[in-house]
């Protein structure tokens, strides 16, 4: 596997069809090879299964075979219909989140349906989404059936950390890759948990925007045409990213924060992102 490929998570699913599709085109404009990957986990049993069969793992060599075939058509197809890509399929075995995870530090992004079946039945629901999401090597891109595959900007979130730094950085190349404007957001709260005497929202405000267009500087420097448009608000940081995904074509966080972005790809902030957004999420880390 090229540590430059894109690595679909794929089981023959709607959800992981619209994955493969946003793949695809990502690698469209990119030039990079395509990799589904099919997780197969083994049946197992507990107890006593029979005359000379272990409790365990139970092979199932025709599902297998099924599966391999299901892949190998999938992979050549893309293939076909997008002449000049490369487009490889391949099944491995193990538990989906952490095969996914160990895979993942040989791609260059990996992309996910957000529901499926079989190997991948609830991947990203509950505590496997925030593995997933939280420990792979690069960065996860997560898609639904249904999203609305707008034509507007590329969203990020960012609060000064570096992983949303990493994030800025991958929302303003996909933004020059697609040609559409890149909408920075910031969320930021006053001081404790209330607003204290003395305290300028807009002496704080313009605190936060001037420390947002220093980091935004040399994005602005290397990609010069890319429109920029900045939104500095006090909110909570999930509300106003789900809020933003109704416009965007895509919205970026990083893996981790600080201040109005702490924690927000743990807990309930990241699965309201992941499962309320309007558009494909992409989660973004330092490999």
């Amino acid at each position: 596997m090229s540590s430059d490929e894109i690595l679909v998570g794929y089981d023959g699913s709607a959800d992981a069809t619209v994955a493969l599709n946003w793949a695809l085109d990502e690698a469209d404009r990119s030039g990079r090879p395509v990799r589904l990957a099919y997780v197969f986990e083994w049946l197992t049993v507990a107890g006593w299964v029979g005359p000379g069969v272990a409790a365990g793992a139970v092979p199932d060599d025709t599902a297998r075979r099924q599966v391999e075939e299901l892949v190998r058509s999938a992979a050549a197809k893309a293939a076909a219909d997008r002449p000049g890509r490369t487009v490889h399929g391949e099944v491995y075995d193990g538990p989906p989140a952490m095969v996914l995870q160990e895979r993942s530090a040989q791609a260059g992004m990996l992309v996910l349906g957000s529901r499926g079946h079989g190997g991948f039945g609830g991947l990203l629901a509950g505590s496997t989404a925030v593995s997933v999401t939280a420990h792979a090597h690069c960065p996860v891109v997560v898609v639904r059936e249904g999203q609305t595959a707008a034509s507007g900007p590329v969203a990020v979130g960012v609060d000064g950390s570096e992983s949303s730094l990493l994030a800025l950085g991958f929302a303003v190349e996909r933004a020059a890759q697609w040609d559409v404007p890149v909408r920075v957001l910031r969320a930021w709260g006053p001081p404790g948990d209330r607003w204290v005497p003395g305290f300028d929202a807009q002496e704080a405000a313009a605190t936060e925007r001037a420390a947002v267009e220093q980091e935004l500087a040399q994005w602005r420097k290397t990609f010069p045409d890319v429109p920029v448009e900045l939104r500095v608000t006090p909110a909570n940081p999930a509300a106003l990213l789900v809020e933003a995904s109704r416009e965007a074509r895509l919205v970026v966080v990083g893996s981790r924060g600080r201040g109005g972005l702490r924690g927000m790809l743990l807990g309930s902030v990241s699965q309201q992102l992941i499962h309320h957004s309007r558009c494909p999420v992409a989660v973004v880390r330092e490999r």
